[in-house]
């Protein structure tokens, strides 16, 4: 398993860690959201590496679309 990083966005902690055998995907942990292991996982079209700036809006893009009463997406 890769190693993880820790990335706040918006007052909420996430866990990101890239896949080893897929260039340019991750799958992002909500370590401090209400329901435990939930998150979502991204992956660019031509396998880049993301930076901390594109992980932070992918991050806010996600939060965007949770509903704040159940903490899951709408």
């Amino acid at each position: 398993m890769q190693p993880s990083v820790r990335v706040e966005v918006d007052g909420e902690v996430f866990d990101v860690v890239a896949r080893r055998d897929h260039p340019g995907q991750y799958d992002y942990t909500w370590i401090s959201g209400p329901n435990p292991g939930y998150g979502f996982s991204s992956a660019s079209s031509d396998g880049r590496s993301s930076t901390e700036a594109d992980h932070r809006a992918a991050i806010h893009a996600f939060l965007a679309q949770v509903d704040p009463e159940t903490g899951l997406i709408r």
